[in-house]
């Protein structure tokens, strides 16, 4: 054998060694990584409301993971269908927060897998017709704070106090604006309202709004002409003092029409959805709402 093939021979198997060793520790890095990661509490909401709470009431905790399985700017979960990630990530995840109620169809498959896991956000509120818009009152809202932070509290008893510190303050946050809609609100008892869905009932409960129509049973199914015209006939009926609502999450093509043939303005109520990942998204959200309800007091 040459002295120059022998040479050759010996840099190939240098070169082969050398990145079998960066191989190995790459390898090692990343099992640290992993093995870092797996320490974190994982914590995955069904959907974005749920998830503003739970940034909320886990703020200042290092060793917890937040996920969303809906994206944020999904909406309602009426008709959200489980991916096979989605699967994998409440298989996956230590806790699992849900509204339910029916809000979301595939909730039997996830407690099937997180049975011993998950928390039921909307459990034991007095629901108005089987709706699941819990979230979309300030009563509504501090429940569910109260019962995600009892959850997490008996799931992860290692961060209770923090859960419970961070739950009161944001609580604190939301009766403060529950007390201040209430005081800039009191002209606008009785007043009726058409909505976009059905996304409202415990909003109009609670600031004694008298929901005489609903656009859309379901968000993306629009009115059919006839249903329209009974809308209308409805609206008209009901005067010219109305307030007629859009969302910002959905086409308002359907209440244009009905503004058309009715002289009513079409206003924007937020019923807090979607949005941007923020803490105070849901504060912020119903701090426009109050906004847009007292330009209709007198």
């Amino acid at each position: 054998m040459s002295i120059f093939r022998k040479k050759n021979i010996i840099l190939i198997s240098s070169i082969i060694c050398a990145l079998s060793l960066i191989s190995c520790k790459r390898t090692k890095a990343e099992s640290v990584k992993a093995s870092t990661d797996s320490k974190k509490i994982q914590i995955t909401a069904t959907f974005y409301p749920l998830y503003i709470i739970l940034m909320n009431i886990t703020e200042g905790i290092p060793d917890v993971q937040l996920s969303l399985i809906a994206p944020a700017d999904t909406g309602c979960l009426h008709d959200y269908q489980l991916t096979t990630k989605d699967m994998k990530a409440i298989e996956d995840c230590d806790i699992l927060v849900a509204n339910g109620a029916g809000m979301e169809d595939f909730l039997d498959k996830a407690i099937e897998i997180k049975k011993d896991a998950t928390i039921i956000a909307s459990e034991g509120f007095e629901l108005v017709e089987e709706n699941p818009h819990v979230w979309v009152s300030t009563k509504g809202e501090l429940w569910i704070v109260k019962k995600i932070s009892e959850g997490l509290c008996k799931l992860d008893s290692k961060n209770a106090e923090v859960y419970k510190k961070n739950a009161t303050e944001y609580s604190a946050k939301v009766q403060e604006l529950a007390e201040k809609m209430h005081r800039q609100l009191k002209g606008i008892e009785g007043r009726k309202v058409i909505t976009f869905h059905e996304a409202f009932p415990y909003f109009a409960q609670e600031f004694k709004l008298d929901t005489v129509a609903v656009i859309e049973r379901e968000p993306g199914t629009e009115p059919s002409a006839r249903e329209l015209t009974d809308l209308i006939s409805t609206i008209r009926s009901a005067g010219k003092d109305t307030m007629l609502f859009a969302e910002p999450q959905y086409s308002s093509l359907a209440a244009q029409v009905i503004a058309s043939e009715t002289g009513l303005e079409v206003q924007e109520l937020d019923p807090a959805v979607t949005g941007t990942l923020h803490k105070d998204a849901w504060l912020t959200a119903m701090e426009n709402n109050l906004e847009v309800l007292k330009k209709n007091i007198e």
